[in-house]
């Protein structure tokens, strides 16, 4: 018999590993949460158990399906996960974008303040924010390539390498998947960040969500 549930959005089923857990959640379509804690507190590591990126315990259901249900590939495609330090296995941009749609990738590039050309730099010789801007955009028109927009994006401190002309840009183009409906879990150490973005915050510590409260 299939397991479902008919909770729109992320819910989460005692999520549990070394350090963390276990824990449970119910994240609504369109919601935007922020989850904060201190280093060590066991934040990327939620993440990482949520995407299937880390062997976990426990189970997580997306728009009421199973993951144990879903190819891990199309798991990640749905819930797509962005490390606060980005990975690149390809010497220059554009291969990470092989497949995306032309217009849509334009579209994010300027989303974020990158013109086009930015597809044609080389990865040793763009910054920190660059690179986090780009593992952004390069997410989510991935995501795009088999759907219309990602349902979850788990971002891991998505804006800390950034100014605050690039953020305020990375941030609104947050709110607009989220009022697209997706699900978004962000890691945070800025709590006026979570009050710009209306989300509800989440304290993690010890691997544990100790507190929970909405962002006035």
């Amino acid at each position: 018999m299939t397991n479902q549930t008919t909770q729109s959005g992320l819910r989460l089923k005692g999520i549990t590993r070394l350090g963390l857990g276990p824990i449970d959640l119910n994240l609504a379509s369109g919601q935007i949460t922020a989850l904060m804690g201190p280093s060590g507190a066991g934040k990327t590591m939620l993440l990482r158990a949520i995407a299937d990126l880390d062997p976990a315990q426990g189970n997580a259901f997306i728009n009421g399906q199973d993951r144990n249900e879903i190819a891990p590939t199309r798991w990640r495609k749905r819930v797509v996960y962005v490390p606060a330090i980005t990975g690149w296995w390809d010497e220059k941009i554009r291969p990470h974008f092989v497949g995306a749609d032309k217009n849509t990738t334009k579209q994010i590039l300027h989303a974020l303040g990158l013109e086009s050309t930015a597809l044609d730099w080389d990865v040793a010789h763009i910054s920190t924010g660059e690179k986090q801007r780009l593992g952004l955009a390069r997410a989510l028109v991935n995501a795009m390539i088999d759907a219309t927009a990602p349902e979850v994006l788990l971002l891991d401190e998505p804006t800390s390498g950034l100014d605050e002309q690039n953020r305020d840009m990375a941030e609104k183009l947050i709110l607009k998947q989220a009022q697209n409906g997706a699900t978004i879990l962000m890691v945070t150490h800025d709590r006026a960040q979570a009050v710009r973005m209306g989300a509800k915050i989440l304290n993690i510590n010890s691997g544990k969500i100790s507190t929970s409260e909405v962002a006035p």
